[in-house]
């Protein structure tokens, strides 16, 4: 009954959708593109790239979000230049010969997130460039020819993230060049040709959280040069080849939980500068030429977990080095000149988790027994730490030793002194004394030697330990008589002997002996036949004293009476006109010895 009007109906309805459509279709603007450009609607894209393009083309979509002219030939941006896109939320300019940037060349892009300038050749950024870009949150311009950052070149750029500014040749960075950047997280500046870190500058950046500074020639990292970087969490600063001090407060006032100071010229760690870092994780200080990790150094880093220290010459990590570092799980020195690693160079080695010991000159002795059996459990990254000694274990893996191998191969034998002789030693004040102490056992002991107040002496000063082991006191004296013990020391144990010295003073009738700068003598003055008798000088001086005295004496006589003279003959200069002769008259004496007869004489006389 109701089937055909219902049948007509839905005709009508398909009828009506299809005029709807076709009156939309008519209605419909295409997407406007410019000329040799891939654009994308759906995506509100706009791909520019390789297209040799000299000047930026018209005809954009006011909509679009992405335009991509990078690898083109354009040389300038003019002012305004992208007006009208104001949606335009990424756009790219990398790789074009950019040398000129307009003032407020951007202005209009409010939207805009990310801008790409890297590899131009742009060497001076006028200020106001960046004008109208307050949301722009990435800004690349490495790969350029910078010189100069000036004064509030970035004003207005107050939600920048990152700044990628490597590659360079800028030389220098003015103190308020960052101002107005105060949302700034992260910085690189690489190769560039500063001479100092624009510390200045820097602490402008009170947002900053990562900083990298890559490929600088500047030898010394002073004190306070991050000053007010109290946000920064990351610090890398690497392939300074010329680095080789860091001041004790150079990091002062930071709170890094990373840190790499890497491919510089470190001679060792720099443990007062990194004091003070509680909150440090992750520290890298590999290529460098450090050989030794100390004790008890690093135990203010409470929160360290990774150390990587790869290609570093490393020769020896002394006992107790990590003490204090109950987080500790991860150490890489791979690629060094290690010959052992001692368990208690660990607050705990239960603790570890990741060991990197390969490519080193390793001595699988009781000293790598701890990681042997572990070897199961440790993670060596994939790469298998190799013995090179002793002969029956060189080029075998640790992880390939059976466990009934292990107390075989990896053993040690304890220090010995096997010359037990006693060595008594009675010298004159000013001579030398020498004791011989050598040891045995495997690996080869250390020798020590204390002095008789207990304490440890070096290779350095007056009572030195050679380089044979052997304890050498030079111009002996009567303080330093007593016992001084040799203690040999290896992984196996220990091994000592003690030897005396007794220092006669000079008797007070002699003198002592003179010993020239830089030297001594071997050869005591012969000891007095008698000892109780003082024999007494009846002269006070020698014959040598008093004929230096007296020719001294008669030469400051003779300069006294030179100057005395000189003195008189200009004085009277000073006088004006001076008679030089004298006459003088007189009455000759009789011969008799009378009065005379009244004649008188003359004579004159010349003054000189």
């Amino acid at each position: 009954m109701f089937g055909e009007p219902v049948a007509h109906l839905w005709v009508w309805g398909v009828l009506l959708l299809l005029w709807c459509a076709s009156v939309s279709a008519a209605d419909v603007v295409p997407w406007p593109c410019p000329q040799r450009c891939d654009c994308s609607p759906e995506t509100q894209e706009v791909n520019c790239s390789r297209k040799y393009l000299t000047a930026v083309p018209e005809g954009f979509a006011a909509d679009t979000k992405r335009l991509d002219l990078s690898s083109n030939r354009l040389k300038t941006l003019s002012r305004r230049q992208f007006s009208g896109l104001s949606k335009l939320q990424e756009l790219d300019l990398s790789n074009n010969v950019l040398s000129m940037m307009e003032v407020e060349a951007f202005q209009g892009l409010q939207s805009l997130r990310m801008l790409k300038i890297r590899s131009n050749r742009l060497k001076i950024i006028p200020v106001g460039v960046f004008t109208g870009l307050s949301n722009l949150r990435s800004l690349d311009l490495s790969e350029n020819e910078i010189l100069v950052f000036l004064d509030y070149t970035f004003r207005d750029m107050a939600s920048l993230q990152q700044l990628n500014a490597g590659e360079n040749d800028l030389v220098f960075i003015s103190q308020r060049a960052f101002v107005g950047l105060q949302g700034l997280q992260e910085l690189n500046v690489d190769r560039s040709n500063l001479t100092s870190v624009p510390s200045e500058a820097l602490s402008q950046l009170g947002g900053l959280v990562k900083l990298r500074l890559r490929r600088l020639t500047i030898s010394a990292l002073p004190n306070n040069a991050f000053r007010r970087l109290h946000q920064l969490r990351s610090l890398k600063i690497l392939h300074w080849p010329s680095l080789d001090t860091v001041g004790s407060n150079s990091l002062l006032g930071l709170n890094l939980t990373t840190l790499a100071i890497t491919n510089c010229n470190l001679s060792a760690v720099p443990y007062a500068a990194m004091r003070h870092l509680i909150y440090l994780r992750y520290l890298d200080l590999s290529y460098n030429p450090i050989t030794t990790i100390l004790s008890n150094q690093l135990g203010d880093l409470l929160r360290l977990q990774e150390l990587h220290l790869v290609g570093g010459g490393l020769l020896r990590i002394e006992p107790a080095a990590f003490r204090g570092l109950p987080h500790f799980r991860l150490l890489n020195v791979s690629s060094n000149r290690l010959t052992t690693l001692e368990e208690s160079a660990f607050h705990s080695v239960g603790n570890l988790q990741i060991l990197r010991l390969d490519r080193n000159p390793l001595a699988c002795d009781c000293r790598l027994l701890w990681v042997a059996r572990r070897r199961l459990r440790l993670d060596f990254d994939g790469r298998q730490p190799v013995c090179a000694a002793p002969e029956r274990a060189r080029g075998r893996r640790i992880s390939d030793f059976s466990e009934g191998e292990l107390p075989v191969v990896f053993t040690c034998r304890q220090a010995y002194i096997p010359d037990r002789r006693p060595q008594e030693v009675l010298a004159e004040e000013g001579t030398t004394a020498l004791f011989d102490c050598k040891a045995e056992g495997y690996p080869l002991p250390s020798i020590t030697w204390l002095s008789t107040q207990q304490t440890m002496l070096t290779s350095m000063g007056r009572i030195r330990v050679l380089a044979n082991g052997s304890l050498e006191v030079r111009y002996a004296q009567v303080q330093d008589s007593g016992t001084y013990m040799c203690l040999a020391t290896n992984a196996a144990g220990n091994d000592s002997i003690f030897v005396k010295l007794q220092v006669q003073g000079f008797p007070r009738n002699r003198t002592a002996p003179y010993y020239p700068e830089g030297g001594w003598s071997t050869t005591p003055y012969p000891p007095s036949t008698n000892t109780s008798a003082q024999v007494t000088n009846p002269y006070p001086f020698d014959a040598k004293t008093l004929v230096i005295a007296t020719t001294m004496g008669f030469l400051s006589f003779l300069s006294s009476v030179a100057i005395c003279f000189v003195f008189m003959f200009f004085w009277s200069q000073s006088k004006g006109q001076i008679k030089h002769t004298a006459t003088i008259d007189f009455v000759p004496r009789s011969s008799m010895g009378g009065g005379g007869d009244g004649d008188t004489g003359r004579f004159t006389m010349k003054l000189i």
